[in-house]
């Protein structure tokens, strides 16, 4: 969700590498007696069923890191959607030594004691894209409630003149991530004024284009194969799901997702999904990794961050965070934001039967 944010550059390729090597050596200080890691930093992502994590947001990070801190390693993880194994992966991360956590949750509710206690041993936690609870370092995200109303806003326009007489479904992503919450405020700030009434929603468990599927299906038999106008799904993954079961049904209303993944832009190519919502994911990415690596040298994150939030149960104040804007991406405008963005190849897009409509929309 490119524009890509700003560079760090330290001196010349001399300066820079003896620079990184003496700072690291500091945080390294500032860990005796803890067996403290001065050259690590941990990444813990939630889950590989949305594509964006393992495509693009480990690898952004990964290189982000290498190129600010030449002799710094990653110890790379991912929790497969499942909690309890990504805090053995955080606690394997504690008992390691490392001293500079980057975590993406799975469920940011139990977070909060194995972060505190990671607190008390010096070990610096990065939310990154869903906010954990506990004494975190810093919060890099988007401005989720926003996206909501991006998302809400979009589906209104794609009902055009019918919106205020349609119907439309929800289908909500996982209620252990805490972006959803913000994501359904947005959405419904929108809807609720806009269409005539928001008929069926339903939360889905780890963001599961399966279960997705079947909740439209039930939604069908409640209200109708006329019952129903829109739909708006969390994420493009869900999309997927949710329009299979249209099709199934010879049902054909806009459905609107987020993340631009690769399948969902080329359902807009083909008019079976109306929208999504682009997150430029390498400025988070970029601006994650800066902080994970000022963390390590003992250096001050005043200047990445540009505003503070709370923590979602009130029990920590003023983390300092940053938060990206998103924005709408259909048809009309796959070619000026991810081809020119680089998020994908016209050639990753364009394949098959899509070359036509690639064409039509303008991408070469």
């Amino acid at each position: 969700m490119n524009v890509w944010t700003r560079r760090v550059v330290i001196g010349t390729a001399a300066v820079s590498m003896a620079l990184s090597v003496a700072a690291c050596g500091k945080a390294g200080d500032g860990a005796k007696g803890g067996g403290g890691d001065n050259k690590t930093i941990g990444l813990l992502l939630p889950e590989n069923k949305t594509t964006r994590y393992e495509t693009f947001d480990r690898p952004m990070m990964e290189a982000k890191i290498k190129q600010l801190c030449s002799d710094c390693t990653v110890k790379y993880n991912n929790a497969a959607q499942e909690t309890e194994t990504q805090k053995k992966q955080f606690d394997a991360l504690i008992t390691q030594g490392v001293k500079v956590i980057i975590l993406d949750p799975v469920d940011y509710k139990a977070t909060q004691s194995w972060v505190n206690q990671a607190a008390k041993k010096g070990v610096k936690v990065i939310a990154y894209d869903r906010l954990a609870e506990g004494k975190i370092s810093a919060y890099v995200s988007y401005d989720n409630e926003k996206i909501g109303r991006l998302q809400g806003q979009a589906l209104v326009k794609a009902l055009g003149d019918k919106a205020k007489d349609s119907n439309v479904v929800m289908i909500n992503g996982s209620p252990t991530d805490p972006n959803m919450p913000f994501f359904k405020k947005g959405a419904h700030s929108v809807l609720d004024k806009q269409v005539k009434k928001v008929a069926y929603e339903q939360d889905i468990p780890d963001w599961s284009s399966d279960e997705a599927n079947k909740k439209m299906n039930a939604a069908l038999d409640s209200l109708g194969k006329d019952g129903i106008q829109g739909v708006y799904s969390g994420n493009d993954g869900m999309a997927g799901g949710i329009i299979t079961a249209l099709k199934q049904k010879g049902v054909k209303v806009p459905v609107g997702g987020q993340d631009a993944e690769l399948a969902g832009l080329q359902r807009i190519l083909k008019g079976d999904q109306a929208f999504t919502i682009y997150k430029q994911i390498k400025p988070q990415a970029d601006s994650t990794a800066e902080i994970a690596v000022k963390l390590l040298k003992g250096e001050k994150i005043d200047s990445l961050t540009s505003t503070k939030v709370d923590s979602l149960s009130g029990a920590v104040k003023g983390i300092p965070a940053k938060l990206y804007d998103a924005q709408i991406v259909t048809k009309d405008n796959i070619a000026s934001t991810i081809i020119k963005d680089k998020v994908y190849k016209a050639s990753q897009i364009c394949t098959g039967d899509l070359k036509k409509a690639c064409a039509a929309a303008g991408i070469k």
